[in-house]
């Protein structure tokens, strides 16, 4: 009897411990009820940079009442997206989704959240599989705009039934995590970074420690061209660099994305390696804005690639995705950020890629220094 007692403590233990290591905080995918509080108090006072960012908001085209979604049972996409079978609808679907669940959050406006929950829900009941050589890639692309959407609906909304919640779940849990949950490690980095950004999310919205903590670690110590070390050289050169410069800055996107989520729960990716992905930003952006940088020739990971000098390929097009590293490293941490702080004077407000998470002037934007 005695002997069994004390099985049946260390039992209740070990599920009292397991229990305090799956307390997440939410809403915590990418924003929080403080965030959302401030940028609201921000647009009603009609301060900048957030009106302006607001009025775009309001104009987007997935912010429309009568967006339809358009779920697909098989989705397809091939490499570069061809062939395309229901990928586009899918990313389209997922910026709709986040967008409509965002403007719930900030304006109480229940059509938003009725629509965003219409759209998860229309996914959730009809995907089967996602398939081809890309389906890693979308799903690590795509999989964040949905999730976002399903926390703030999840924890700011009352109106989304528990049991279409459970089916939104299940989708994650049984096809979407299987897909991206060994990364792709020889593959260019920009997709072990997209597959982070969403299994991290997963982990979150989940309650599951293990697929946060997998996803967490691999951005520290993973093997694949997408971890932190690999990534990025010390001068802050990446992995990309040598490839094109679109292709450089989605990655960094999706590591800051990933960073992001860590970050609300107390985790810092962001220092990871002396603040290895602030000098990715700022190489990055010191390129694209026209200036030299250094450059070494970059092996990657099994020697998949190699890339022998800096790609002028995509040059000189920013993409949305300095706002975000901007907020953290020069408005959280006060360091310096010069060519990021450049790039977001020019591309204000930071709208969206059907790539990457939209609306980050929105949500992510300060008032920056007079020049």
């Amino acid at each position: 009897m005695k002997f069994l007692f004390i099985l049946l403590f260390l039992s209740n233990l070990t599920s009292s411990a397991l229990a305090e290591e799956t307390r997440f905080a939410h809403p915590s995918i990418m924003h929080t009820k403080e965030r959302l509080s401030y940028v609201q108090t921000k647009i009603s006072n009609k301060e900048e940079p957030w009106q302006s960012a607001w009025e775009e908001f309001k104009n987007s085209r997935y912010l429309t009442s009568n967006w339809k979604p358009r779920p697909y049972a098989i989705v397809r996409r091939g490499p570069y997206n061809r062939p395309d079978i229901g990928s586009s609808e899918f990313s389209e679907d997922g910026n709709a989704a986040y967008t409509h669940s965002l403007n719930w959050a900030l304006t109480q406006d229940e059509t938003s959240a009725h629509k965003a929950s219409e759209i998860l829900d229309a996914w959730s009941s009809t995907l089967q599989k996602i398939s081809d050589h890309d389906a890693r890639l979308l799903v690590g692309m795509s999989g964040l705009a949905y999730i976002t959407a399903a926390e703030l609906l999840t924890h700011t909304w009352d109106g989304w039934p528990v049991e279409q919640q459970a089916h939104f779940a299940k989708m994650l849990r049984e096809i979407w995590y299987p897909i991206i949950e060994d990364f792709y490690p020889t593959a260019n980095g920009n997709w072990d970074a997209s597959m982070m950004q969403t299994m991290a999310a997963i982990g979150v919205f989940l309650d599951d420690q293990a697929i946060f903590n997998r996803a967490i670690t691999y951005f520290q110590k993973g093997k694949g061209n997408g971890a932190v070390a690999n990534y990025f050289k010390e001068s802050g050169q990446c992995q990309e660099s040598g490839r094109d410069q679109a292709h450089t800055q989605m990655g960094l996107e999706f590591l800051v994305n990933t960073c992001e989520i860590a970050w609300l729960q107390g985790i810092d990716l962001y220092g990871a390696h002396n603040n290895r992905l602030l000098a990715g930003f700022e190489y990055t952006a010191k390129y694209n804005l026209g200036n030299e940088v250094p450059y070494q020739p970059y092996r990657s990971y099994q020697d998949r690639y190699y890339y022998k000098q800096i790609s002028k390929k995509a040059r000189g097009k920013l993409r949305p995705t300095y706002e975000k590293p901007l907020h953290h490293y020069a408005f959280r941490k006060n360091l310096s950020a010069p060519f990021t702080e450049e790039v977001v004077r020019k591309k204000r407000p930071e709208s969206g890629h059907r790539q990457t998470l939209p609306w980050s002037t929105l949500m992510f934007g300060e008032p920056l220094p007079q020049e």
